[in-house]
């Protein structure tokens, strides 16, 4: 499901890339890149955490790609922005604009994820009555190894809850993108829709091995997601419509030469 969200996501973001006037090959070769380098900061954060067991078994470093925890994901995301950041640096692309044009890719991205998560029983929820009639119960001895997932319990499908958030935001951010007051406006509202979904979402899931802070009263995650939302709202200030059209220092005929073929796209 993950694989597929990757697909799903490449495929918007050259629709959406060439809604904001970003070169969708550029946008490719972005996306692909900071994909790459994302699963190689999770991969090196596992081997470098459970070094001392893989000495002895070399062959479960082929199964660390199923290790689901949140930081994990925390340790990909940060290696892959600033790949993301130092590659549209590179190459020059507008940042807001290539901002705005990976927001609903992402969401489309995480909500498939969080399907796959729940197929697999990862991030699982907390205990749920019986009576609730889209309990989920894990039967499989594979949810236990991967994940310590309670078997023959019925929980709450919070995975499906966060993937219904994830895809409603990505709906609206891919909807509103065309009629953005400003660049980086895209970017900030899906920081504050996925900061909120985060929150909220970790109220049904088992705090196992999150973080919990402030007597249980909060998690890592949640944590986390009040700053996304802080940093979201920063995102949506007024900015300087010069410092959108060439972000980076250039010669003049250069930044001449960027603008004119961005109003050509336009």
């Amino acid at each position: 499901m993950t694989a597929i969200g990757v697909l799903l996501a490449l495929g918007l973001a050259q629709r959406t890339a060439r809604i904001v006037g970003v070169d969708p090959a550029q946008m490719w070769n972005l996306c692909v890149v900071s994909l790459f380098a994302a699963l190689v900061g999770e991969r090196v954060l596992l081997i470098v955490v459970n070094w001392s067991v893989l000495r002895l078994h070399p062959a479960w470093t082929l199964g660390l790609a199923m290790v689901h925890h949140p930081l994990v994901a925390s340790a990909g995301a940060a290696v892959g922005l600033a790949t993301a950041s130092c590659f549209a640096r590179w190459r020059r692309m507008p940042w807001w604009s290539t901002a705005d044009a990976l927001a609903a890719p992402v969401a489309l991205g995480l909500a498939c994820e969080q399907v796959g998560a729940l197929l697999a029983g990862s991030g699982y929820g907390t205990d749920a009555s019986a009576k609730l009639p889209w309990a989920v119960t894990y039967t499989s001895v594979m949810a236990v190894r991967w994940s310590g997932t309670p078997i023959g319990v019925p929980l709450h499908p919070v995975q499906a809850y966060a993937a219904l958030a994830f895809f409603t935001l990505a709906v609206f951010l891919w909807i509103w993108l065309p009629a953005r007051r400003q660049p980086g406006d895209v970017a900030g509202m899906f920081l504050i829709g996925l900061g909120a979904a985060i929150y909220f979402t970790e109220i049904w899931r088992d705090p196992e091995g999150r973080g919990l802070v402030l007597a249980g009263a909060l998690d890592g995650p949640q944590i986390a997601a009040v700053g996304l939302v802080i940093l979201g709202g920063f995102l949506l200030r007024e900015k300087k419509r010069s410092a959108e059209a060439f972000p980076f220092p250039a010669a003049d005929g250069e930044a001449q030469k960027h603008s004119d073929g961005e109003r050509g796209q336009i």
